[in-house]
């Protein structure tokens, strides 16, 4: 995933940064990361990402546009059957990230993947997310088809990419759902989760690293920080 993530970092920081020298010098390194490729479809989402964000601010660029789509392809669009509507057996980690790339190859690319693909593998993952109303995420473990659901260890990050995807689809179709997603995603870190707990810590900003059946992890890594804050961002927006 270092490469994906690196390439994700890169593209937004191309495409975000205030400062024209480092938008410069990172669309540079990201240009020669984007010819490489992963078999691994987390790392060509993580990369989708950035790339899409690039094509946001420059839409011509062609490395760019090819990472997109092939990431796109390489995750797949959602099954037929309606109780499993995703394009693996398995859900993981950072679930949202692989539906938001197709959503965003949809809107960015000629030729993509329809935007219903994407926003159908959101929907259902999102759904399948939701307990009594409030998030209750797929945990570190993951979940197989086929096999009962496990509610423990959930991990930050699965909520910040929900929070992502769903701050997408929102910005891309106006429909107000996403935008309960996202009041979600932040309910779950301010303690409307399973547990009923906060997962930070006011006195350090740190995010914890897992929700237990017992509680927080309260280890606070650099990953769980940032998904948090990620999230918290999303809710200035959206709020």
């Amino acid at each position: 995933d270092w490469w994906g993530r690196a390439l994700w970092g890169l593209g937004t920081a191309a495409a975000r940064s205030p400062a024209a020298w480092i938008r410069e010098e990172a669309l540079v390194a990201f240009s020669r990361g984007a010819t490489r490729r992963s078999p691994a479809p987390h790392a060509m989402a993580f990369a989708g990402l950035g790339a899409a964000e690039v094509l946001r601010r420059h839409p011509a660029h062609a490395a760019a546009a090819a990472l997109l789509t092939d990431a796109a392809t390489a995750i797949g669009g959602p099954g037929h059957d309606p109780r499993w509507a995703w394009p693996q057996q398995q859900l993981t980690y950072a679930n949202a990230a692989l539906a938001e790339v197709v959503i965003a190859a949809s809107q960015l690319r000629h030729g993509g993947p329809p935007l219903d693909d994407g926003l159908r593998m959101l929907t259902w993952l999102r759904d399948v997310q939701l307990l009594d109303g409030r998030l209750s995420v797929v945990p570190a473990g993951g979940w197989r088809r086929g096999t009962e659901r496990p509610r423990h260890d959930q991990q930050p990050i699965e909520v910040a990419a929900l929070a992502d995807a769903c701050a997408t689809a929102a910005a891309l179709t106006g429909d107000p759902a996403w935008e309960t997603g996202i009041r979600q995603a932040v309910g779950w870190f301010l303690g409307d989760n399973d547990v009923g707990t906060a997962m930070w810590d006011p006195a350090t900003g740190g995010g914890y690293d897992g929700l237990t059946p017992h509680g927080p992890n309260l280890n606070q890594g650099a990953e769980s920080t940032l998904a948090l804050i990620a999230t918290l961002q999303h809710a200035r927006r959206w709020s």
